[in-house]
């Protein structure tokens, strides 16, 4: 099975991601008026990788995915990155939200979202990082208002996300740390919510579009195809969030979808020096040289 598995992957990335790496750079994703456009190929790309499974290798079979070892979907991983670095890194940021929401997640909330993620109806995003704050995340200001029926208003400006908007999938989950009023000072003051691009109804349908916007993506010198992007919540009243586990404890589970996208990075490092080797081996083989 673990073999079946893997030559398809390495099928799948050769033949759909890999001749999507290079256009990737020459035609990066680019945004307009609040919406980003990706990479000609990505957005069917994308549809073949979550109707192919992959997305959901790792994850419950009760929510639609495989349940395969992280082993076999290491492998994988690692041929995604191989294949497409730019690509990869959607899934990389749904695979964190996921195993985020099955730790922490209340039963609602694990049903209504991971199929979806799982599929690639829909991604996830990872939403610490605020203009005055880097990496002290005890610095954080974006503020969660609660409404007195589950939900709650966020307000505040986070940067360097990771596929914060883009046109691959429905629906976008961001996950976003913010403080609620009556939290205490610095990193023990901070709790997670998902705050979706689209409001969910109770039947998993997408409702009106939430008050979460792209207010720009980064000029950067590499993976130009991935767009890192500044969303800004609640510039028109307030996007509605809901509180995922308990208040104040939002960096433990963060630290969840953190710990998985440092493992995945990780891989990267492999998979791009994986890469590098191998072109470089075919060029030493072609390569002419003396007469």
């Amino acid at each position: 099975t673990a073999q079946a598995v893997l030559d398809e992957a390495a099928k799948f990335n050769e033949q759909v991601l890999a001749p999507l790496n290079r256009i990737g750079d020459t035609d990066p994703s680019s945004w307009k008026d609040g919406v980003v456009t990706t990479t000609p190929g990505f957005k069917d790309g994308f549809r073949q990788f979550g109707e192919g499974g992959w997305q959901g290798v790792l994850h419950p079979q009760e929510f639609g995915g495989q349940g395969l070892p992280k082993l076999i979907a290491t492998a994988c991983i690692e041929m995604l990155n191989s294949a497409n670095l730019s690509f990869a890194l959607c899934p990389l940021l749904t695979d964190g939200a996921i195993e985020a929401l099955l730790t922490a997640g209340s039963d609602a909330q694990k049903a209504t979202f991971l199929p979806r993620l799982i599929s690639g109806e829909w991604t996830g995003t990872m939403n610490l990082t605020e203009p005055q704050a880097g990496s002290d995340l005890a610095a954080v200001r974006t503020r969660a208002e609660p409404q007195g029926d589950g939900t709650y208003k966020v307000f505040g400006t986070k940067i360097f996300i990771t596929y914060g908007e883009h046109d691959m999938a429905k629906n976008i989950v961001h996950l976003v740390l913010a403080r609620t009023p009556t939290a205490p000072e610095g990193v023990k003051g901070i709790s997670l919510f998902i705050v979706p691009k689209f409001l969910v109804n109770e039947d998993g349908s997408l409702g009106a579009r939430n008050d979460a916007h792209c207010v720009s993506i980064e000029h950067k010198l590499g993976i130009k195809a991935s767009p890192t992007a500044v969303l800004q919540f609640g510039d028109h009243g307030g996007a509605i969030g809901t509180l995922v586990g308990e208040e104040n404890r939002g960096l433990e589970y963060m630290f969840i979808m953190m710990n998985s996208a440092r493992f995945s990075v990780g891989m990267q490092g492999i998979a791009v020096s994986e890469r590098a080797y191998q072109q470089a081996v075919a060029f030493a083989r072609e390569r002419v040289q003396s007469r």
